[in-house]
């Protein structure tokens, strides 16, 4: 294999002549051979990092601090990285020591190489455009990784929002279509009143769409970035212009309307933002395991279960059990919402680990979120194309569940009172004859108050009482 010999503070190292990284990534790839996972499973991240760059080099020039060439090649090698090109040269691990430098230096070589290219020059001829003087020109790891780091998550959450929305679209249309299915409605496992297994999948959309704008505020709150904070927030080896400048420059680039935050000293070691969003998407999986739980109980059976609505059938559920089939779709999105649960904890714990003016712990941060986010929202339209959409209903058996429920009983209770209705309940446990059957008998109610008051629209909303 060719190499070419590039030099940094610890020595001389071979680095393959191939390669746009360089010295610096190249120890990472020897430090951190920790998940096998690179940086570019996360192409957001690395999009964002070229962004940003491109943005600084920019800045770097109106400010009289670049020359033309140089800025005009570092633009053009981030916009081919932002294009799909080079990825495959991000390639240190996500989990990394160093509070993402690894990853910084991974992107300010790829795109010095590549721009040493784009001039004419050969790879490692650094004399003609450095990594570290030109591409990382004004910056810090400490700025430019939690920078990126929540241009990739802006990015990833609309994609979320709009899974959601689709898969909230998917509820929606099983509650028009069920919403004439009476059927009974539970606490705590019992039978508690009739609904409508409409009013009962309206739920589930609702459940979203509250979500939905919970992360459009979370995603708000990401846009205050620290770009110019460089070591710890206070500036140094920047222009007086230059936050301003380049927050300008990367939302106009980007289209994410990013603002310099109001103290950089703050912004450096504060990762609260991430902290909330985290917690949104806790909040957003413990919705949809529920939901997931919701929907395997009201199926379970066939025969000797709930059995109120079928599933569609996936695949065969058994190695041993012949015709057994499994609510495997709700299942997968049920183990996606413990791993973001899992990942918020992580989250938590890596956010308050920070000391003093900087938090080291970002690149789990990172691999936690930008996991909770992907996961997500390809459960949301997993569940919404092989799931929700072909859930069918067993209407008879629903009919039949009702008729011979004792829970009906308390819809009578403004009709025949709390006494009598507790009497009717329990007689009718003991005998398995339905409630309506022994109201008649006992002459409590005429056959046609009967029928009205146990109407299904009576029974799933307001409606006008007797005065006591």
């Amino acid at each position: 294999m060719q190499t070419r010999s590039e030099h940094d503070l610890l020595g001389d190292r071979d680095v393959p002549a191939s390669a746009y990284y360089g010295v610096h990534t190249l120890r990472a790839l020897e430090n951190f051979p920790i998940t096998g996972t690179p940086i570019s499973v996360y192409p957001d991240l690395v999009d964002a990092l070229a962004a940003i760059k491109h943005a600084a080099a920019e800045a770097n020039h109106q400010l009289g601090l670049l020359d033309a060439g140089k800025a005009a090649a570092i633009g053009r090698a981030c916009e081919e990285i932002r294009a799909g090109r080079l990825h495959d040269q991000f390639v240190v691990d996500v989990i990394q020591g160093g509070a993402g430098t690894s990853t910084n230096m991974n992107a300010n070589e790829v795109i010095a190489n590549r721009a040493l290219e784009l001039m004419g020059h050969a790879k490692g001829d650094y004399q003609h455009l450095h990594p570290n003087e030109d591409v990382n020109l004004g910056q810090s790891t400490n700025d430019v990784y939690p920078s990126a780091l929540k241009l990739a998550t802006y990015t990833g959450i609309f994609r979320l929002v709009d899974a959601m929305a689709y898969l909230r679209r998917a509820f929606e249309a099983k509650a028009e279509e069920f919403k004439d299915v009476l059927k009974m409605g539970r606490t705590q496992l019992q039978d508690a009143v009739p609904m409508t297994l409409g009013q009962e999948f309206s739920t589930y959309a609702v459940m979203l769409a509250e979500d939905e704008e919970r992360l459009k505020e979370a995603a708000r709150l990401i846009c205050e970035i620290n770009l110019g904070a460089t070591a710890i927030g206070t500036g140094i080896n920047t222009h007086p212009q230059y936050a301003a400048r380049v927050s300008r420059l990367l939302a106009g680039l980007t289209g994410i309307p990013v603002v310099t935050a109001p103290n950089l000293v703050e912004a450096t070691q504060d990762c609260g933002a991430f902290v909330q969003l985290s917690g949104v998407l806790k909040r957003v999986a413990v919705k949809l395991s529920k939901t997931c739980n919701d929907l395997r109980l009201l199926s379970s059976g066939p025969r000797a279960g709930f059995g109120e609505i079928n599933l569609p059938p996936m695949q065969a559920g058994s190695s041993i059990m012949p015709g057994k089939v499994n609510p495997v779709i709700p299942e997968v999105v049920n183990q996606i919402a413990f791993e973001v649960i899992g990942n918020d904890t992580t989250v938590t714990f890596a956010a308050e680990a920070g000391q003093l003016q900087l938090n080291a712990f970002e690149p789990i941060i990172a691999h936690s979120l930008f996991k909770s986010v992907a996961h997500l929202t390809q459960g949301c339209r997993v569940l919404a194309d092989r799931c929700v959409s072909g859930i069918t209903a067993n209407r008879d058996h629903l009919r039949a569940s009702i008729e011979r429920s004792i829970g009906i009983v308390t819809a009578l209770n403004p009709y025949i009172g709390y006494a009598n209705a507790t009497d009717i309940a329990a007689a009718a446990h003991a005998s398995g004859r339905g409630v309506a059957e022994i109201v008649l008998e006992r002459g409590l109610m005429s056959a046609e108050a009967l029928a009205e008051a146990l109407r299904p629209e009576s029974l799933t909303q307001p409606r006008p009482l007797p005065a006591h």
